[in-house]
């Protein structure tokens, strides 16, 4: 990257982190625990909420995860659903979403699921009370101002942390573009943490959601816009992650562990939407947007590949991330200890079957819109500890292809 667009970059970042100190940080109130999704009923009740849009996809309703809420419900909130989110949700789902909310004269949304569930439900509030703005021109910062409908968000997966942030991301149906809509009215209001609907999430999934929510503390924690909160919710959650992944994944019948990992996402999102990601994230959504390639596994291949092309500019808090998890001791360097922490991601990863590339997904005469469009996500938005440019990117992923 050339000097004048490193320097301007690093210029944008630092009045966007002043101007984060005034902006409304909030955080959703929490109903957690066993039966609290069930409950939610009462408490929905107890708002004044008659008539909520349930968003989800087919398959929860399939499995029947669902079925004790509706059964509570009976007879006592006149919900509605909408089902057809997909992974990497679109312009077009949210609009479907959208006619479903209004046809039944909804007064609020539960958004059941994980990522792409709670971003679909998110930009259909936005789209609510924003009758007049189109899905593609909430991209970017604050293009919403105005207080979404009563949003509970159910996670069923620890990974996405959406059940805390101000971000929901979107897919472009014709231009497969994938861009995230941040707006401070997105945040949830309320966030059911019942660690018992994530005990049927299959192995892999839930390895790949839990790297996701790794990716995000990590991201968070190198990046240049951390506050003394962003720091330590970053590293309670990478603590959490590598103490509680492995057992969940291998044994996701112990809700001790998958509550574990859903607080480590809820803080990991919590550190990301106040200090950011980095280019994980942006070339991740690229995929996922050209591809359809699930998020969580993207930033699983990714991950450790960045960080490597870091280098020494994220040597001192990946050191400091290796020592909290025990691998290094303090007297040893840091560039020593920075290389274990990578590793450490590496073999967490192997451990839990997650590929090292994307072979065979990847079409090289995509690379170069691929590597356009990570750059225009991260640059000049995310404070990542180095600048690089498209060229850059583009090695990245031909070492993932």
């Amino acid at each position: 990257m050339n000097v004048l667009k490193k320097i301007g970059c690093r210029i944008y970042q630092g009045v966007l982190y002043v101007g984060m100190a005034f902006m409304p940080w909030r955080k959703p109130i929490i109903l957690d625990g066993e039966d609290s999704f069930v409950n939610a009923v009462d408490f929905m009740l107890s708002k004044n909420v008659r008539r909520p849009l349930i968003v989800c996809d087919k398959s929860a309703l399939e499995r029947g995860a669902l079925q004790p809420f509706f059964d509570k419900a009976e007879g006592v909130l006149n919900y509605a659903v909408y089902d057809g989110v997909l992974p990497n949700p679109t312009v077009s789902q949210v609009e479907n979403g959208l006619s479903v909310y209004n046809a039944n004269l909804c007064d609020a949304i539960l958004a059941f699921g994980g990522g792409s569930a709670m971003d679909c439900a998110k930009a259909i509030g936005a789209r609510v009370v924003r009758p007049d703005k189109s899905v593609n021109k909430m991209k970017g910062l604050l293009k919403i101002r105005r207080r979404l409908p009563p949003f509970f968000a159910v996670p069923t997966t620890a990974g996405t942390g959406s059940e805390c942030t101000v971000a929901a991301v979107i897919t472009d149906d014709e231009t497969h573009y994938k861009y995230a809509i941040n707006d401070f009215s997105l945040i949830p209001h309320y966030a059911i943490l019942d660690a018992s609907l994530t005990r049927s999430l299959p192995p892999f999934l839930t390895a790949t959601t839990g790297i996701d929510a790794l990716t995000h503390a990590v991201e968070a924690y190198i990046g240049k816009a951390n506050t003394r909160a962003t720091k330590w919710q970053a590293e309670q959650a990478v603590k959490l992650i590598f103490d509680n992944l492995e057992e969940t994944t291998l044994n996701g019948t112990n809700l001790a562990a998958r509550s574990n990992m859903q607080r480590a996402a809820y803080l990991a999102g919590l550190a990301f939407t106040r200090a950011y990601v980095g280019y994980v994230h942006a070339l991740a959504h690229a995929l996922g947007g050209q591809y359809g390639i699930a998020h969580g596994y993207a930033n699983a291949v990714l991950l450790p590949v960045v960080l490597d092309a870091y280098g020494k500019s994220a040597s001192k808090p990946l050191a400091r991330l290796a020592r909290i998890i025990g691998i290094a001791d303090k007297g040893e360097k840091t560039d020593d200890a920075a290389s274990k922490f990578i590793a450490a991601v590496r073999d967490l990863n192997n451990r839990l079957s997650v590929p090292s590339s994307f072979e065979g997904k990847i079409a090289e005469q995509d690379l170069d819109i691929l590597c356009r469009r990570a750059d225009k996500e991260a640059n000049p938005l995310y404070p990542v500890p180095k600048l690089m440019d498209t060229k850059s990117l583009k090695q990245i992923y031909l070492k993932v292809m």
